[in-house]
């Protein structure tokens, strides 16, 4: 390499020279273990921090929050870092200096942040869940198997053994073909099922309101989006079901070797056009699939409930005990017996859990990830794992566990159920057509009423009720809750064709 392409392919940050690992290894189409990867940090306030503190085995040289008064804890980590607050800056300025991205924005802003890294070629982590819309999550899957970069989705519950083992389980034949499977959460644990702010507030002179807002609709700001409670705002969350179905879900998605469902649909408390219900319940039909080990795949019907809803007590369980967990749980239901898990797919058990003294476990045939067998909350297996496969040459890569060719896929389930609560008002189970990602029977004249106002007060003791909807046409709405119109000069890659 001359000496013009390298000092393009480095930087001078905060007093120290950065070179690119891709730079050091490129020669040889891969970078040593034992170099360093030059890590960005793009959202830094919540699992941004302990995401980057998985990963302070290399060089943390960049971090870009919109509001640097909740980053400030993150800056203080990494105080040689360049701080940023909008990440196109942040490519313009140390682009070749950065080789992988580390993304725990909102999730309206994942997929614009992390599909521009994967076209810069810069290996991507990105929070659950993966995307706010099913079109980005198919989007990313694509962008990364054409730019052959190292990815992870941080559902990091993928890297421990209990996923491992559920899949050993149920595809050594333990509880029979699989056909029904029931997983809750004891989310949300922000406020929903909110109605849009009167008012507007000054915005406070450590946040970028504009950065944060992003590709969605502009509004005045309101302390109720930012931060954290963002979940509970459709325009910036997914809710419960984004939350905690990326964790609670892995393991039926990977058990059970699912793709894409043929039809879905959603009840809930009250819904309205801005903010996800206080509770909700999902049924996704999935079609029959080849066999998988020693036991065959036939349709199956996969339930979510969330908002404190549980499904029905299995008989099985003895007096006292707990369906789960105390945040949440499955139960796989075979043709043979049943399984039980936390949440995370934790503490896996047949039931009733008398049979566990009897059974012969299946020896374990699928690798385990180093590390992922201890505290969920005390490893960077996910972190390293991804870490890892950056590393190698994309012809000799072991993916990492969650890389966006499981995850994206993944992803997509788990936002079909936000469409399905979204459109519930049609009062039908909504046909998917996966490859095209559309509903196949929601016609041109069908009309969605949504409420838009939804306000109580008691005047000289009697109660007053207001409550107001809009009209939407459906399958307009459909298309755009399923491929996003982006707004303020933020848009997408086009989609790859292969």
């Amino acid at each position: 390499m001359d000496r013009r392409n390298f000092i393009k392919n480095s930087a001078t940050v905060a007093g120290f020279s950065i070179v690119s690992s891709n730079v050091l290894g490129k020669t040889l189409g891969y970078v040593a273990p034992s170099d360093k990867l030059n890590i960005a940090g793009i959202g830094l306030g919540g699992m941004g921090r302990r995401n980057l503190s998985n990963m302070n085995t290399e060089n943390i040289v960049a971090l870009c929050d919109v509001d640097w008064k909740y980053a400030q804890k993150t800056f203080n980590d990494y105080p040689k870092a360049k701080k940023f607050k909008d990440w196109r800056e942040m490519f313009d300025q140390m682009g070749k200096s950065i080789d992988a991205v580390m993304v725990a924005t909102p999730d309206h802003n994942h997929a614009v942040a992390t599909a521009h890294a994967i076209t810069l070629g810069k290996h991507c982590y990105t929070q659950k869940p993966l995307t706010h819309s099913v079109y980005e999550s198919r989007l990313l899957t694509n962008l990364a198997k054409k730019y052959k970069v190292a990815t992870q989705m941080g559902n990091q519950g993928n890297s421990f053994d209990w996923c491992r083992q559920i899949a050993e389980w149920i595809q050594s034949d333990a509880i029979g073909e699989v056909y029904e499977v029931h997983c809750w959460t004891d989310r949300p644990i922000w406020p929903q099922g909110l109605m849009k702010p009167k008012e507007g507030m000054p915005v406070p002179d450590t946040l970028d309101w504009d950065l944060f807002i992003g590709p969605a609709e502009n509004r005045p700001y309101n302390s109720v989006y930012t931060p954290w409670n963002w979940r509970g705002w459709w325009d910036f969350g997914t809710g419960a079901l984004g939350d905690m179905a990326c964790h609670i879900m892995d393991p039926i998605y990977w058990a059970l070797d699912l793709k894409y469902p043929t039809k879905v649909n959603g009840s809930s408390t009250l819904s309205n056009l801005y903010s996800p219900p206080h509770a909700q319940m999902v049924q996704y039909t999935f079609p029959a699939r080849e066999k998988k080990g020693k036991v065959n795949m036939p349709e199956v019907k996969v339930h979510w409930y969330d908002g404190g809803l549980l499904p029905e007590r299995p008989t099985e369980l003895a007096p006292g005990q707990m369906m789960g967990d105390s945040n949440g749980g499955i139960i796989f239901v075979g043709k043979k017996g049943k399984i039980m898990t936390g949440c995370y797919g934790m503490n896996p058990t047949l039931l009733p859990v008398t049979d566990m003294a009897h059974f012969n476990q299946p020896t374990p045939w699928i690798p385990r990830v180093p590390g992922g067998n201890g505290d969920i909350w005390n490893t960077n297996a996910h972190e390293q794992d991804w870490i890892r496969a950056a590393k190698e040459s994309p012809k000799n890569r072991k993916e990492a566990s969650s890389n966006f060719g499981f995850s994206g896929p993944f992803n997509e389930m788990v936002v079909m159920g936000v469409l399905a609560v979204r459109l519930q008002g049609l009062n039908r189970d909504l046909l998917w057509d996966g490859e095209k990602m559309e509903f196949t029977n929601i016609n041109d004249a069908d009309q969605l009423k949504i409420v838009s106002v939804d306000e109580f007060s008691v005047i000289d003791g009697d109660p007053r009720f207001n409550r107001q909807f809009v009209e939407l046409n459906a399958k307009d709405a459909a298309k755009e809750w399923i491929k996003h119109t982006y707004h303020n000069g933020f848009s997408l890659p086009d989609m790859p064709n292969f």
